[in-house]
């Protein structure tokens, strides 16, 4: 069976019928073995060596050129400059989170708040948790976070039980989509910050610590180099940047893919699969997404260094030709475009989900 278009996909494929639970783990289980007799679970340390000291020289090199070019609106391309470092510094918390860069499970989690409650001001040991819930159950209703969001209906029984706000809201919710982007990097702050706060954490005296750190420094070093307006303009910038930027990192692996119930029982193999989209692309767009772009061979084996992905991808994409099950890839701006249709179609209930619902875009 061929490949289907992607592109031009509004919704996803139907589910295939359940498998047998020995038939659902022999599969899985081939590829698994496929993969390690490839190499492509061993740990890369002289790649991720080389953009950890890339990624820190970046933020030093941000950060001393926001003093050197002082009290200036010329600062807006600084806040540009550190919006990106910043993502790029998150993708490596993320491989942290996943134990891709080493062995151990502590240096893994040390790497992590280094980059994520210091560097960048995230709760590290909060978003692994949240995310390997994610990873357990994709756009699973009830139990993948992603999809649990009040500003967001993935699914037309959320938009048609909404109230008249809310339901206002996911009507022009893919319109609103990027916009809100901007809030993301605003809205992790806030839920890290409750996060250490209010709920039990195992190092929470740490995680804690070097947020507080990350909190204290970022406002220190604004506030004395910039007067309060640009201070404040310069924090709304770079913060709404890498808001966006991290949110359209993310965006393209899952929405608009289908939607399972919390009762589904699909196999992991075709759970991960069938739920997740990659993005065509070479090195830049690996650059840009951190690896993200590889999104079913990710989801399918987590614990794989990011360089590694690309190789896999071949082995992955004729074992599912191989069992005629659907690989979604598409170009990046397709995924959005199958992203913002669903979101619009689902967004306006009683609208039939097999019609391109996004108009202007994609058609």
């Amino acid at each position: 069976m061929p490949f289907p278009d992607a592109g031009n996909t509004a919704i996803p494929y139907p589910l295939p019928a359940a498998v047998p639970a020995t038939v659902r783990g022999s599969d899985y289980a081939h590829l698994s073995r496929q993969i390690k007799q490839a190499g492509l679970l061993r740990r890369r340390p002289g790649y991720y060596m080389f953009k950890i000291t890339v990624t820190a020289v970046l933020l030093a090199a941000g950060w001393a050129a926001f003093v050197l070019v002082g009290d200036s609106w010329w600062q807006l391309t600084v806040a540009a400059f550190l919006a990106m470092v910043f993502t790029q510094a998150g993708f490596l918390g993320h491989d942290a989170g996943h134990r891709q860069i080493f062995r151990s499970r502590r240096a893994n989690y040390v790497l992590g708040i280094l980059h994520g409650n210091l560097a960048i001001g995230l709760s590290y040991g909060w978003w692994v948790t949240k995310h390997n819930r994610h990873h357990a159950h994709p756009n699973t209703v009830d139990q993948d976070p992603d999809i649990m969001l009040t500003a967001l209906a993935f699914t037309g029984e959320q938009a048609r039980s909404s109230r008249a706000a809310a339901r206002l809201l996911f009507r022009y919710q893919a319109y609103l989509f990027f916009p809100m982007l901007l809030l993301e990097g605003f809205s992790l702050h806030i839920a890290s910050i409750r996060a250490l706060t209010s709920r039990p954490a195992r190092h929470r005296i740490w995680e804690t610590a070097l947020l507080a750190a990350h909190i204290a420094g970022y406002l220190a070093v604004v506030l004395l180099v910039l007067s309060p307006v640009r201070a404040v303009v310069f924090i709304l910038v770079q913060q709404s940047l890498f808001g966006l930027y991290l949110g359209s990192s993310f965006a393209p692996n899952h929405k608009g893919m289908p939607i399972l119930q919390a009762a589904d029982r699909t196999d992991f193999l075709r759970r991960q699969v069938l739920t997740s989209r990659n993005v065509n692309g070479g090195w830049l767009t690996d650059f840009a997404l951190g690896g993200l772009n590889y999104q079913i061979e990710h989801h399918l084996f987590p614990s794989m260094p990011r360089p590694n992905l690309r190789r896999s991808q071949i082995i992955v994409r004729q074992f599912c030709q191989q069992r005629n099950l659907p690989y979604c890839q598409s170009s990046l701006i397709g995924s959005y475009t199958q992203a913002l249709r669903y979101l619009n179609t689902v967004g306006r209930p009683g609208r039939d989900l097999s019609q391109p619902g996004f108009p202007g875009v994609g058609q």
